[in-house]
């Protein structure tokens, strides 16, 4: 949420950043909530002026009672004031709860470097990396080609689970857990810690990482527990450390979580409704950093490199797009993405969300580090290395060969027993053995001793 002296102090910052996010009905807030904090602050100065008014009839009555003079006027004052206290409190508390509702309903302020834009159609494309496949055949979409290869099953994960549910199977399972494996090898190679967080939050955590009265309707709440299921490892991640104070010399703090997500989201009506492209449940390695406020543009840096660099690994065409401030969310101070190639679509979609939410989150979930002079909130960062079911159906549509196959990257063959491609009919190269007809040894006297051994 936004720093409360924000609005005290720096009141154009914050109107020029609702402008910026086209977000000029909420102007007006800025100067709702400096009333309700001109009101706050009166109260406190009457409840501090209160304090010390008892602190100074204390010490009167205390001074007549050594020379025993009659103290009961001063002692029915006296006697009022704590009650008088608890209710400018009281009222205190609740404008304050006004307060923060507002300033977690603002958006987090944009980095300058952000473009203006009112919708993703403003987005600005900054890299292209890889080659965009050509085909001499037309290509299939990967709908199509998970159907003709007998790797998953979305009308019977239907039957069971509903729409946006799949099973995968053989070789698409396989290669979902490569990219998986591969992605935790990669990031741990650049020095990530790997985690596994838990895939259900409770509510006080899950506010201070999102705003959930905007997202509740798309998160899985558990039936009469207080606990969601988690829609990415990046906020839990966040969370583990609400109500901290860190160490400085362990900053920063690098993660690689790895997890099952979950989500309603169902995207636009009609879209991403067959497949594997959109759904309920899918896998993801994400990337999580925790650092000094000084250091945090340099990390994002890195986490950018690190998923551009991760993809490009893989052989895919896709390009990186900063996201105009009409297209960023509320919690981000800017938004990366990359979007892979899909030839089916002819049209690139998000693959990749790479943010910097500097101290919008850490502010809300009280995450601080000692500092010289007294403690500071951190800055926390976030990007996706890769979601399996996006890339799943990048590899399907760009590798796509005439024959039906699909060519394996080769980063990832080791972790598919050597398999370099999948075949129709599951007839996978690297897969065949030969037939050997076992021929039992003959019983020699060596061997019924080895026997008895």
């Amino acid at each position: 949420m936004l720093d409360i002296n924000l609005i005290r102090d720096h009141q154009e910052i914050v109107k020029k950043g609702l402008e910026k996010r086209n977000l000029q009905d909420r102007i007006p807030w800025v100067a709702e909530i400096r009333e309700l904090d001109a009101e706050w602050k009166n109260l406190k100065q009457q409840v501090d002026d209160l304090r010390h008014l008892r602190n100074k009839l204390s010490l009167e009555i205390s001074q007549l009672k050594k020379e025993k003079k009659d103290a009961t006027a001063i002692l029915k004052q006296a006697t009022d004031i704590p009650k008088r206290i608890a209710e400018k409190e009281a009222r205190q508390n609740e404008i304050w709860k006004q307060i923060e509702g507002k300033l977690w309903a603002l958006p987090n302020i944009l980095h300058n470097s952000v473009p203006y834009g009112t919708t993703e159609e403003n987005n600005k494309v900054e890299a292209v990396f890889g080659k965009k496949p050509k085909f001499t055949f037309e290509p299939k979409s990967h709908v199509d080609l998970i159907e003709q290869l007998a790797i998953a099953d979305v009308e019977r994960a239907a039957k069971i689970s509903g729409a946006r549910f799949w099973f995968t199977k053989g070789a698409l399972t396989q290669l979902d857990f490569a990219l998986q494996h591969y992605a935790i090898n990669f990031m741990i190679k650049n020095g990530y810690t790997l985690l596994q967080p838990p895939f259900m939050m409770n509510r006080k955590s899950y506010e201070g990482v999102i705003a959930l009265g905007d997202f509740e309707e798309v998160m899985y709440k558990i039936e009469g527990e207080d606990l969601y299921m988690i829609a990415t490892s990046e906020h839990p991640m966040a969370a583990m450390f609400q109500d901290e104070i860190l160490d400085a010399d362990k900053l920063p703090i690098k993660f690689c979580g790895i997890s099952a997500c979950f989500r309603k989201e169902a995207g636009a009506h009609g879209k991403d409704t067959k497949g594997i492209f959109r759904g309920h449940q899918f896998n993801k390695v994400e990337q999580f950093i925790v650092c000094k406020p000084e250091d945090s543009w340099q990390y994002y840096d890195e986490l950018v490199r690190n998923a551009v660099e991760f993809w490009n690994s893989l052989g895919l065409h896709f390009r990186k797009v900063v996201l105009c401030s009409g297209d960023t969310g509320k919690v981000m101070a800017k938004t990366i993405d990359l979007e892979a190639w899909f030839p089916s679509q002819n049209a690139y979609r998000e693959v990749v969300s790479c943010s910097n939410a500097a101290d919008y989150q850490a502010r809300r979930l009280r995450i601080r580090y000692k500092t010289g002079e007294g403690n500071k909130l951190v800055h926390t960062l976030n990007a996706t290395c890769v979601a399996t079911s996006r890339a799943l159906v990048a590899l399907l549509e760009q590798n796509q060969q005439k024959d039906g196959s699909i060519t394996i990257p080769k980063v990832l063959q080791p972790y598919m027993n050597g398999i370099k491609k999948i075949a129709p009919m599951q007839k996978s190269e690297g897969t065949k053995k030969k037939t050997v007809k076992a021929t039992p040894k003959k019983k020699t006297k060596k061997n019924k001793k080895e026997v008895k051994n």
